[in-house]
């Protein structure tokens, strides 16, 4: 099926580095906290996002129903590689889901996004407190967190929720770094960049760390 030329020039151009690319995420962000968003019309570039997908940036974010990347970054369909967890962390398949975007869809920057008041770094905090863990399947989301709540406790004591969030979100962007092969090979030739961001909920803007 031919992609309409309307539809073909509304693509915007991938960003030619990694530099490149984490700066239209935050351009886009300005604009999200500015309420100025210019992707709104996801109808023009239907036809294009047929053909295929070329996401710029992956983003590394935890499932919490407030927090929503493309509008957050102000992109449209097709333009962000998306992986949700409860606590924005990398498993084993987070990675292997990353490598994806990197070796297939020529991801150029990848961001760990946490954000203000996160469930589940609450919830990895309460169960180190309390020296009991959840029930059912969550000890395997404060097994992840709890490193970086360990990392932090005693220099933060009096806001450790938000020094975990924020520890958490780096360990998590240097795990994309340095994992090999793909991730720090990339890394090493200059084609990738994997970073650490906090977006806090009241305001809407993302503070990279």
């Amino acid at each position: 099926m031919a992609v309409s030329a309307a539809a073909q020039e509304s693509v915007e151009a991938a960003p030619a580095s990694p530099e490149a690319a984490l700066q239209r995420l935050m351009d886009g962000n300005a604009r999200y906290v500015d309420n100025a968003s210019v992707n709104t019309d996801h109808s023009v570039t239907r036809a294009a996002r047929a053909q295929g997908q070329q996401p710029f940036a992956a983003i590394v974010t935890c499932s919490d129903s407030r927090v929503a990347p493309e509008l957050i970054f102000d992109q449209g369909p097709g333009e962000l590689f998306v992986i949700r967890v409860a606590g924005n962390f990398i498993s084993e398949e987070g990675l292997a889901t990353l490598e994806y975007g990197v070796a297939v869809l020529g991801i150029k920057t990848i961001v760990v996004l946490g954000h203000t008041a996160c469930g589940a770094v609450e919830a990895t905090i309460a169960s180190i407190n309390d020296r009991e863990l959840p029930p059912g399947h969550l000890p395997s989301l404060v097994n992840a967190i709890r490193p970086a709540v360990y990392e932090v406790m005693d220099s933060a004591p009096d806001d450790l929720l938000a020094a975990s969030t924020a520890q958490n979100a780096r360990r998590n962007a240097e795990l994309a770094k340095t994992e090999g092969p793909i991730l720090s090979e990339a890394y090493t030739a200059g084609t990738l960049n994997a970073v650490a961001g906090i977006y806090e909920i009241a305001t809407g803007r993302v503070t990279m760390l």
